[in-house]
């Protein structure tokens, strides 16, 4: 893949599998490659183009994404919860981009209300402007540890989250 550094996935943006395309996540990390040209950026970049300057794949094996994150120093993304979770759990406080619907990102903004949350919460950062964005990407390089957590085995509260929800749906079906 062009746009990698002698391989090296430094930087990993993730999109996603949804079927809107997510240019402006991809805009701006191939923009950000081209000033940082020795960050071996890798940009999974789905329905949308491909990037020009930064190492780029449409899609990829569970697995391999895997690979990357656990390689990766910096990890990007869309505000997919199942995409989070998986950083935190290999150790990322990612940099997360959430789509909007206004840009037709999306089908609404619940990406964006996760998102929040989120970040208030101290789980991951967030940007809403593209400088914004490249300021924390260069944040990230200048201080490694703002984007690193102890790897996460299990979001608190998620079991009894997942029970009560069990019991909700039972409860339909009586």
């Amino acid at each position: 893949m062009s746009g990698l550094v002698g391989g090296r996935v430094d930087l990993l943006a993730l999109v996603g599998t949804d079927y809107h395309p997510f240019q402006r996540l991809v805009r701006w990390v191939d923009g950000w490659s081209l000033q940082r040209p020795a960050v071996g950026c890798l940009i999974q970049y789905g329905t949308a183009a491909p990037p020009r300057h930064a190492g780029g794949t449409a899609y990829a094996e569970h697995d391999e994404v895997g690979d990357w994150m656990d390689s990766a120093g910096i990890l990007v993304c869309h505000a997919g919860p199942s995409t989070i979770l998986e950083a935190r759990r290999r150790g990322h406080r990612p940099i997360v981009i959430p789509r909007r619907a206004h840009w037709g990102e999306h089908v609404d903004d619940h990406q964006h209300r996760f998102a929040s949350r989120l970040a208030e919460l101290g789980h991951v950062l967030t940007a809403t402007s593209q400088q914004e964005f490249e300021a924390l990407l260069d944040q990230a390089v200048d201080d490694p540890e703002l984007v690193r957590i102890p790897p996460v085995e299990r979001e608190s509260g998620t079991e009894e989250a997942v029970e009560r929800f069990g019991h909700l749906v039972s409860d339909l079906f009586r």
